[in-house]
C-alpha cells in the first residue's frame, strides 16, 4: 500500500516536472521572439524617424507589458485578499459554535446531569438536541446563501 503511494508521488511530480520545463522552454522562446521583434520595431522605426523616437518606442512596448503585469499582479492579490477575508468569515462562524464544545462547557454539563439525574435529564438533553440541530441548520443555510450571493456577484465582476 505504501508502495502505491511512493509511485504516485513519484508519478505526479515526474508530470509537474515535465510540465514545468515545458513552460520553461517556451517561456524562453517567447522571451526571444520579444527580443527580435522589438529589434525589428527598433530598425523600423530608426531607418523612418530616428534614434530617439525608436528608442521611446522600445520604451513604450516595454511600458506596456509592464503594465499589464502590473494589473494582473493587482488582480491576483484581491483575489487572495478576497479568499482570505471568506476563510476569516468561515472561521468565525466556526469559532461562534466552539462554546458548545469547549472542555468547560461539557464538564459543567456532566455535573448538571449528575446533580439533576439522567433518568430526568434525558428528555430534557433530546430537546436541547433538536434546538441546536435546528439552530445549526439555519446559520448553515444563511451561510450558504452569503456564500452564493458573494459568488455570484464576483463571477460577474470578473466577466
Amino acid at each position: 500500500m505504501l508502495q502505491r503511494y511512493i509511485d504516485d508521488l513519484k508519478h505526479s511530480t515526474g508530470a509537474s516536472l515535465r510540465m514545468t520545463s515545458l513552460v520553461a522552454i517556451a517561456g524562453f522562446a517567447g522571451f526571444i521572439a520579444l527580443c527580435f521583434a522589438c529589434a525589428a520595431i527598433f530598425i523600423a522605426v530608426l531607418q523612418q524617424h530616428g534614434a530617439i523616437a525608436a528608442c521611446l518606442t522600445i520604451a513604450g512596448i516595454f511600458v506596456v507589458i509592464a503594465g499589464i503585469f502590473a494589473l494582473v499582479y493587482a488582480q491576483k492579490q484581491k483575489r487572495a485578499r478576497e479568499r482570505a477575508a471568506a476563510a476569516a468569515r468561515a472561521a468565525a462562524r466556526a469559532a461562534a459554535s466552539a462554546p458548545l464544545i469547549d472542555p468547560m462547557m461539557v464538564a459543567t454539563g456532566i455535573q448538571i446531569a449528575r446533580a439533576v439525574g439522567l433518568k430526568k435529564l434525558v428528555p430534557l438533553l433530546a430537546l436541547v438536541g433538536v434546538a441546536v440541530g435546528y439552530m445549526a441548520n439555519r446559520s448553515a443555510n444563511s451561510a450558504e446563501d452569503d456564500d452564493n450571493e458573494n459568488g455570484s456577484s464576483d463571477e460577474a465582476a470578473g466577466d
